[in-house]
């Protein structure tokens, strides 16, 4: 049998829907994942940008929705950093001329990485140059590595440009991975992971009817958060900001499952700093600066609330030092 057709339909843009039905002008392009829109990624994106500014083309980014292993290994996909919504967002924010979604399923999995690069990316899409990582490797099996892709770079004229590591805002060199940005949410280090994601971990979600226990029984209300991401840090009290409505808002989040009353029910909770308005019902984003203490099982409300007023305190602290609180 033959090869499935290739003729993919990108579902978004760094604007509105990209068609990729034309030649785009001498489109210079990197293709990922890019879960997290890590610092690697922003690297990647500012060298496809310059080298498109140079030859007066086209900066393209080309991902796949779902995520590969969603479709894949479905028991072996991990949580996503970012949800598709808070991805398009960031590679708009990076300078990207046009994002390309591709729809991921089993038919398009089965195009071998050559016909890939000569029926889509160079005669579909134009590409003049590709921009791609040390160990870059991409199609069924893995086969659209590097060394295909300079095999068929000079036949099908376009160039290929392999980026190394890259330094953090720290300076040290070192590998930033979407696996070790997971691994630090999901303990807790937020610092670390904001160090490699170039920006604070943020989840997303609408405001809803709590259990009425924050302000009426410990006098500090809370924004309780029906949870929408998939990266969940590890349980405990996080100093946060918090933006709504376009303003952004200092706060106290505790993520967990509330001990002190014993229900084992999963929330998410906010305190915003002075703030008294009512946001039922609006989306929310929430960015995770500093986690403060484990959650503990507190003999009586009273104590209670004097840790929370103690939690609070602290975040104040937290968020008043640019060192800690300074890339929202």
């Amino acid at each position: 049998m033959g090869e499935p057709p290739l003729d993919p339909e990108p579902s978004a843009s760094t604007s509105s829907a990209t068609s990729a039905q034309n030649n785009f002008k001498h489109a210079v392009i990197t293709i990922g994942n890019f879960d997290g829109v890590h610092i690697g990624h922003q690297a990647l994106f500012y060298e496809v940008i310059e080298r498109a500014h140079g030859m007066d083309g086209t900066s393209i980014a080309i991902t796949f929705e779902p995520h590969p292993l969603r479709v894949l290994k479905k028991s072996a996909s991990p949580p996503l950093i970012t949800m598709f919504e808070q991805k398009v967002e960031l590679i708009e924010r990076s300078g990207i001329d046009a994002l390309i979604s591709i729809p991921f399923t089993l038919e398009f999995a089965a195009i071998s990485a050559r016909s890939f690069v000569e029926d889509f990316l160079v005669r579909k899409i134009g590409m003049r140059a590709i921009v791609v990582g040390e160990d870059y490797a991409f199609g069924k099996n893995r086969e659209g590595d590097i060394g295909l892709l300079n095999s068929l770079a000079p036949g099908l004229g376009f160039e290929v440009i392999v980026t190394g590591m890259i330094r953090t805002l720290q300076g040290t060199l070192e590998r930033i991975s979407s696996t070790a940005i997971r691994e630090l949410v999901q303990a807790g280090d937020m610092q670390q992971a904001c160090r490699m994601l170039g920006r604070h971990f943020q989840i997303r979600g609408t405001v809803v009817a709590g259990r009425d226990r924050g302000g009426k029984l410990l006098g500090f209300p809370t924004a309780n958060l029906k949870w929408e991401d998939e990266l969940c840090p590890r349980t405990g009290i996080y100093a946060v900001t918090v933006e709504s409505e376009g303003h952004l808002f200092q706060g106290v989040a505790n993520i967990g499952y509330s001990p002190t009353f014993d229900d084992r029910q999963f929330t998410v909770e906010v305190h915003i700093l002075d703030f008294k308005e009512s946001i039922y019902g609006h989306r929310i984003r929430v960015n995770f600066i500093k986690r403060i203490r484990d959650e503990i099982k507190f003999s009586s409300l009273a104590a209670l609330r004097d840790q929370i007023a103690e939690d609070t305190e602290t975040a104040r602290r937290l968020l008043a030092d640019n060192s800690v609180a300074g890339r929202v």
